[in-house]
């Protein structure tokens, strides 16, 4: 196939996104993805407000249920904060998938169903081969395929994470994630930290995505049992009882991923593929939809390098963040966490206002 403006590898969330701000800009655009919509995942499932907003952007309004916002809680210890310009949304994640492909498609882009597994790069072309696409030529090609980006591989710009046993900031983390029929008891996204030290520590966040739904996201090592990690959460245990899960459990991980560079000649990385630090604030989904934009803005204004430099702007505060907070989280600092936020509400409020928006 030939003559595409740009081909997107992958169809999950953001490698639609990047086919919607496509189609909006004007670009013929191809998808190639193996799997049908709606695609799960194992994730957190709340929109910011900042990726409300986004995702409105685009043309589409997810049914989901209201959230108020970020809750930290630790035994009896709670400290929250209300998101200052408006609620965001729990959105179950087959349900905003679904919504973005119906959009994607119904302003024209095209799915391939098929994997890359070979990409040559041209003067003026990006040449992607593999079963079910044959030969798909584009002028430009963007990678949105997820934490475990093969097209990142493929391009050579896989960055290998160090991992040494004991160091807090290397430690590989892991997610977990289920619904339980149950009314929603907050309309806060509940983060619970995980107290005692006879364990591994991990977190959970609770988010509501319907009247009479909530899914639990579980972060933490390796080898985390769901059933046993919610037990050690006492109070939320209790909330959820004896009610009815809601499918099975979804896994994902290890969740930190790096690339060297986010330009590889005509193919720009985005999302997940791009590089990926924790879970931990909630922030992949805002910022992936960001890049989205940003790599459709630089393939239209042929523009490359700025992409490099708007990737590496709108992903400052969540490294920045993210990667501190995990890095108390897996530190002896990790008990504090909670009290701290507790009796500087006005820090806490920043930091959540910093990645909500």
């Amino acid at each position: 196939m030939t003559g595409a403006d740009l081909a997107v590898i992958g169809g999950g969330p953001v490698g639609l996104a990047v086919a919607i701000e496509a189609r909006l800009a004007g670009l013929d655009v191809v998808v190639v993805e193996p799997r049908s919509a709606p695609i799960d995942k194992a994730c957190g499932e709340g929109l910011m407000p900042g990726a409300l907003r986004s995702v409105r952007r685009l043309g589409i309004d997810p049914d989901g249920w209201p959230l108020r916002g970020i809750a930290y809680v630790a035994g009896q210890r709670r400290a929250e904060h209300p998101f200052a310009e408006g609620p965001g949304r729990g959105v179950r994640r087959t349900t905003l998938h679904g919504a973005l492909a119906a959009r994607a498609s119904g302003l024209g882009a095209q799915t391939i169903g098929g994997r890359v597994a070979g990409i040559r790069q041209e003067e003026s072309e990006v040449v992607l081969m593999g079963d079910g696409i044959g030969e798909l030529r584009a002028r430009w090609a963007v990678a949105a395929d997820g934490l475990h980006s093969r097209a990142r591989r493929l391009l050579g710009v896989e960055a290998r994470v160090p991992h040494q046993a004991g160091a807090a900031s290397n430690a590989r983390r892991f997610g977990l994630r289920r619904h339980f029929a149950v009314e929603p008891w907050s309309e806060d996204i509940e983060v619970h930290w995980s107290v005692g030290s006879d364990a591994p520590a991990f977190e959970a966040y609770v988010t509501p995505t319907g009247p009479a739904e909530v899914g639990i996201a579980l972060l933490g090592p390796p080898g985390l049992d769901f059933v046993p990690a919610l037990a050690r959460l006492p109070e939320l245990a209790e909330r959820i009882g004896d009610a009815l899960p809601l499918g099975e459990v979804r896994g994902a991980g290890p969740l930190r991923q790096r690339a060297t560079r986010r330009v590889v000649g005509r193919v720009l990385l985005a999302g997940d593929a791009s590089g990926y630090v924790d879970a931990l604030t909630g922030e992949g989904l805002r910022v992936g939809l960001e890049h989205a934009r940003a790599a459709v803005r630089a393939v239209v204004g042929g523009d490359p390098a700025g992409y490099e430099r708007e990737w590496r702007r709108v992903t400052r505060d969540y490294r920045m963040l993210t990667g501190g907070l995990v890095a108390a989280a897996r530190s002896p600092l990790r008990h504090r966490i909670v009290p701290a936020a507790e009796r500087m509400p006005r820090v806490y409020g920043a930091i959540v206002e910093r990645l909500a928006r």
